[in-house]
Order: structure tokens, then C-alpha cells, then sequence
């Protein structure tokens, strides 16, 4: 790969070099699925489960962003959406494409890196991030952004479950700019409500708040230190 910075791009991919977990990774990180790792289970995020139980969420088209083993497009599926789901870890999806089958539920999987989607403008009516968010880097969150406005359609549905700052699992609280100078996000960055709506500020605040907590497993993920937020175009 040449190194030579000639466009925007160029610094974008050089930043993400220095900071992006690679590919291996994630696909390291979800190869032992015996390992303790809370968002294992095979169980919809509690604030998803809410959203459809108070009709915020009712079926249509879903973009599932940074996927994992499934757990979240596989609730969506078997709620009767269309589900395109997207991982940059191939042993993810693996598991993910085995629960689906197991589940006899139809969701895309699709193994991309989410900024080199092709995706129509106003193709999706939700579009769904747990656990994504918080391992963006500084630099890429307006790419982020645009990813999600370009994807949905208008008044379409955004919601996010991502670390809170100090959580127990991670969330770091450092700034911007100490991201560069560690060259780290330090396992993940944390936020805050106030963060959040400044973050996404173009879009509109429906609800913010904690995760609620349930023990685990269960037939609904709930955990300590995380934030869930929806926002709609």
C-alpha cells in the first residue's frame, strides 16, 4: 500500500492505521465462544425489545452495524424486518450465519469493513449499532454520521448502545486529541447523555439513557455501563 498522502482519504486510511484494531483481531477476539464475554448470548439488546414494545419500531428495512455473532439482527428478523447485517469479523458472522439457520430466520450477512458499504440513499428505515460506536476512532465519526444519514430514510430510526464513560466493561474518558497522542482508545471510548446528542446533533433526540441490567443470561441483554440512545432522521 503506498504512503504517500495525496487526498483526504490518504490521511483518513493513514489514521486508521495507527489506531483500528486489524481484522484478526476481532476474528482472535470471536474464535472462542466459550469465553466470558457478556454480549455472547444469544439475546436482543432490552432497549431494542422496548422499542418495539412501545411501537417506536414497527418492521421495515434495518442496517445492523457492526453485527457481532448476530444476537441483534436475529431479533429483528424474527420481528419481520429485513435485516442487512455487518461485521469486519468473519469468524462473527460465522456464528451469526449458525444462529440464523438454527433460528430458520433469513438475515444478509454481509463481512465488510461499514465505510466501504455501498448502500442507496433512504434504503433503510432503522439502522441499529450495539457496541460499534464506541470503537470509532475520533476521525472517522463524520464519516459515521454520514453513513448512517445517507442510510436512512427520512424520519427513519437510529438507535445505539454504547459504553458509558468509566463503565465497568470500558469506556474511556480520555479527549480527542489524547486519542492521537496515546494512539490508542484505550479498549474504547466512553460517553455521556450530553455527549451523545452533540455528537449526533443533526438528527432528533427521542430517548437517552442507561442500559437497564439484567442478569445474564437472559432472555434480554442488559448489562452496567452502557448507554442507549435513539435519534430519528
Amino acid at each position: 500500500m503506498s504512503e504517500t498522502i495525496y487526498d483526504l482519504e490518504d490521511v483518513m486510511k493513514m489514521l486508521d492505521s495507527l489506531l483500528r484494531e486489524p481484522t484478526h483481531f476481532w476474528d482472535t477476539f470471536y474464535t472462542d465462544r466459550e469465553k466470558s464475554i457478556p454480549f455472547f448470548v444469544n439475546s436482543p439488546d432490552e432497549n431494542l425489545v422496548s422499542y418495539f414494545e412501545r411501537n417506536f419500531f414497527s418492521g421495515g428495512k434495518v442496517l445492523d452495524l457492526g453485527c457481532g455473532p448476530g444476537r441483534n439482527a436475529i431479533y429483528f428478523a424474527a420481528k419481520g424486518c429485513t435485516v442487512d447485517a455487518v461485521d469486519l469479523s468473519e469468524e462473527s458472522l460465522k456464528e451469526a450465519e449458525e444462529r440464523a439457520t438454527e433460528s430458520k430466520l433469513q438475515v444478509s450477512f454481509i463481512h465488510k469493513n461499514i465505510f466501504d458499504l455501498e448502500i442507496e440513499n433512504g434504503a433503510y428505515d432503522i439502522v441499529y449499532d450495539s457496541g460499534c460506536f464506541h470503537h470509532i476512532a475520533p476521525h472517522r465519526r463524520i464519516s459515521y454520521i454520514n453513513l448512517v444519514k445517507k442510510a436512512l430514510k427520512p424520519n427513519g430510526y437510529f438507535a445505539i448502545t454504547c459504553f458509558e464513560e468509566g463503565g465497568e466493561f470500558g469506556g474511556s474518558n480520555i479527549s480527542d486529541w489524547e486519542v492521537y497522542r496515546l494512539r490508542s482508545l484505550k479498549g474504547g471510548l466512553g460517553y455521556t447523555p450530553q455527549k451523545l446528542k452533540s455528537v449526533f446533533k443533526e438528527f432528533k433526540a427521542i430517548e437517552i439513557r442507561e442500559m437497564k441490567v439484567f442478569e445474564q443470561p437472559e432472555e434480554v441483554f442488559g448489562v452496567p455501563g452502557f448507554l442507549t440512545a435513539l435519534f430519528q432522521k
